[in-house]
């Protein structure tokens, strides 16, 4: 089955009651029971719920994996996974992450004794310089937020399984319709489907997928045991998202080709981010192991002033901290998604005050081009 069709017939398509080629949303918190734990598949809907399972199958589908979850948000997601550890555990994360990823890692998780090392996953042999004894998994972002870098997921998985590790790989920039960290070796994909996924602005979502069913019998004990599962009314939203992603994902990446040339050529831009183009240091690797480059962009205009100065301008950009909707999105990461990160880890990651993000979206590319011509103007 080719993926955008998949999208469509992946998972549990419709209902088999009814007929209704849509997922019905079960807004229930309780099944009747024939007799004391003999329930029909569900018994509450933090265990489970029918318009959640039917998102789980389907994500599970898209990313080739065995088992899928349903989260409150990305970060619900992310950190429900790193339960999977205990005190005194260490795990290595790709040193340009999000924001909010790093904020969990060191000052959330930090308390209960889980250690974390952020280290350059781009270059494989900083992976097997820093595993140490209590090592347990390698968390890749690929490609980061927000300078865009690769890590090799192929090569990286490869190390860890030598040493016994999970490979937990976040694809949300991404997407399953673009790269399946889980064929490349991966053991755990995370997505926050607040971005591509929904696509629309109009849900806060988190998902995992699993490769193994005992890593999912573990999962699943953690979800049910904290709690932080999707409702119903959102898991429809994000079945319908997908149905879109393929078209979307396209039109974004041909949008984003054509923003990006235009960028490259602008006097007032010191540098672009984008895996897509040749000078980026792992674009054959970006290309080997995705099928798309996405449609995130980050480029350097030098100084707070002027960044500050574009997003006073642009139109059809609109300023918010969120990306991978149907509306094309702007932000500056030193300010807003990265304010979290010290000022020094910034400056090490090249996390400017006169780096911008662009989230592009679906609307036409000459307007979009048009409103940063006018903005990047003195």
């Amino acid at each position: 089955m080719k993926k955008k069709t998949q999208l469509i017939h992946g998972g549990i398509f419709g209902d088999e009651v009814t007929g209704a080629v849509s997922v019905p949303i079960y807004q229930v918190s309780t099944y009747k029971q024939d007799g004391p734990g003999n329930h029909r598949g569900y018994e509450y809907s933090r265990t489970g719920n029918p318009t959640r399972h039917a998102l789980e199958e389907l994500i599970s589908d898209l990313e080739e994996g065995k088992r899928g979850f349903a989260f409150g948000s990305g970060m619900a997601a992310m950190t429900a996974v790193m339960m999977l550890f205990k005190q005194g555990d260490h795990v290595l994360i790709t040193d340009d992450v999000y924001g909010g990823s790093y904020r969990v890692i060191t000052k959330v998780l930090n308390r209960f004794g889980l250690e974390a090392t952020f280290i350059n996953t781009s270059d494989l042999q900083s992976i097997e310089k820093n595993i140490k004894e209590n090592t347990k998994a390698l968390f890749l972002e690929t490609p980061t937020n927000p300078t865009l870098k690769i890590t090799d997921i192929e090569g990286a998985a490869n190390i860890a399984k030598k040493h016994g590790l999970l490979t937990i790989v976040d694809n949300t920039f991404s997407t399953p319709y673009w790269q399946n960290p889980i064929t490349l070796g991966a053991d755990i994909v995370l997505h926050s489907a607040t971005k591509y996924i929904g696509g629309h602005s109009d849900v806060v979502a988190g998902l995992a997928v699993v490769n193994d069913e005992k890593l999912g019998d573990e999962l699943h004990f953690v979800q049910n045991s904290t709690g932080g599962v999707l409702g119903p009314q959102d898991s429809w939203l994000l079945i319908r998202g997908i149905k879109t992603l393929g078209l979307r994902m396209e039109e974004t990446e041909k949008n984003t080709k054509q923003i990006v040339n235009f960028l490259l050529e602008h006097e007032m831009v010191s540098k672009v981010y984008y895996p897509g183009i040749e000078s980026h240091p792992n674009h054959e690797i970006a290309k080997k192991q995705a099928r798309g480059f996405g449609g995130m962009v980050s480029f350097d205009v030098g100084s707070a002033e002027k960044a500050a100065d574009v997003l006073s301008k642009v139109k059809y950009f609109t300023l918010a901290e969120s990306l991978g909707a149907v509306e094309s999105l702007i932000s500056i990461p030193a300010l807003m998604t990265h304010a979290s990160i010290p000022a020094d880890r910034r400056a090490e990651l090249k996390i400017t005050d006169g780096l911008i993000r662009i989230s592009v979206g679906i609307e036409d590319a000459e307007d979009l081009i048009d409103d940063l011509k006018q903005a990047l103007q003195n």
